[in-house]
């Protein structure tokens, strides 16, 4: 599928109204308590939806009623009917309204949003004519191969999907595919360092594509890009953090064991003895260089712990990654920002900058006027 070009989502924590441009390779960025960590949760949540999780995810925040927009009292009110995510592409878009349940006496399930709206349609924009499947609340129509709505409308469950119930290969081969696309999305937050993460241990070595959420299996990751024609892209990467070092990966009893020797050390490192700044940019490396690249890769503050010499090194991978992989990036470090930018502009890539500010407690991106967003509808309950 095409790259997505558009991201939107409504009343989630302070993301009240946002509508949000894509490009190849996406920054977002703005100051601490703009939005960001919001922006990615709320991005997490959509891809959640697809494998049908999204009650799970807003359960593990305390529930729909704790993510929904909290601003002045004022406005709030309306806010707090539910929450709409979406996104589109030049292909099809996608958006899923997820809402407060009725009151029920018989259960205690009271905090489990339902799903009030869900629709995927063809095309970047949300028309009428170009709907494929369309659900309200517990009913759910699909056009048949003439591209007539089918005679009879079907039953789904209030909180499970579309994409888990509908998505047939002979009847709509199209929910197939995008939920195939969301489902390859991957997401790297926050990797581990610390003395007990388990980076730092020798893990059993298998044939590794991409790499696990917590980092366990980087040494088998690593020696998968250098197995998989990966090689040099590896060694340039590690020669361009630190310069004349060397990356190698050591074999004992089907453990894996992560090694790097660096200028003028008289031996090798080992991942438990690295620094973390060290293994951090290693586990970047691991994530950016997959021999299987993803629709979407997700990236929330790579530069943590970065000592400021690797985020050159870091915007170069990133860059490198998006030639592969749509890329979003979200970052509240300047010197990260303006490495990227710089690499983009020798490069020649697509680049887009998203500044983050809070007005009235609502996210806003600077600059962006009503006329300046991507055209967007949300599917009426």
């Amino acid at each position: 599928m095409s790259a997505l070009t558009t991201l939107a989502v409504e009343n989630y924590r302070s993301l009240r109204d946002l509508v949000l441009p894509l490009r190849r390779l996406t920054v977002v960025t703005g100051p601490n308590g703009s939005g960001k960590s919001s922006l990615y949760r709320a991005l997490r949540t959509l891809a959640d939806a697809a494998r049908n999780g999204a009650v799970a995810a807003l359960a593990r925040e305390g529930g729909l009623p704790s993510t929904l927009w909290a601003g002045p009292e004022t406005t709030s009110r309306a806010a707090r009917v539910g929450l709409r995510l979406g996104f589109s592409g030049p292909e099809y878009g996608y958006a899923i309204d997820l809402g407060l349940p009725v009151p029920e006496p018989r259960t205690l399930f009271v905090r489990d949003p339902e799903i009030k709206r869900e629709a995927l349609w063809s095309g970047p924009v949300l028309k009428p004519s170009a709907l494929i499947a369309d659900r309200h609340n517990t009913t759910v129509r699909l056009r048949d191969e003439s591209g007539a709505w089918g005679p009879h409308p079907h039953g789904i469950r209030i909180t499970d999907s579309m994409f888990s119930e509908f998505a047939d290969p002979r009847r709509t081969p199209e929910l197939i595919v995008v939920r195939e696309q969301i489902r390859s999305w991957r997401f790297y937050d926050h990797f581990r360092t610390d003395q007990h993460a388990p980076a730092r241990a020798p893990q059993v070595g298998t044939w590794t594509p991409v790499l696990g959420h917590d980092g366990a299996d980087v040494a088998a990751a690593l020696q998968t890009i250098a197995e998989n024609d990966g090689g040099d892209d590896l060694a340039e990467a590690v020669d361009h953090a630190f310069p004349g070092s060397r990356l190698s990966v050591e074999e004992r009893d089907g453990r894996f064991d992560l090694r790097l020797r660096q200028h003028g050390l008289l031996r090798s490192l080992a991942a438990a003895e690295l620094s973390d700044g060290t293994l951090r940019y290693l586990l970047w490396v691991a994530a950016l260089l997959t021999p299987r690249p993803p629709e979407l890769l997700v990236l929330n503050e790579p530069e943590t712990s970065l000592h400021p010499a690797l985020l050159a090194p870091l915007a170069e991978l990133i860059a490198k990654a998006a030639s592969r992989a749509q890329v979003v990036v979200v970052t509240h470090s300047a010197p990260l920002v303006r490495a990227l930018e710089s690499v983009a502009d020798e490069r020649g890539d697509d680049l887009g900058t998203i500044a983050l500010a809070k007005e009235s407690g609502a996210t806003t991106v600077e600059g962006q006027g009503r006329l300046d967003q991507p055209p967007w509808h949300w599917p009426k309950r």
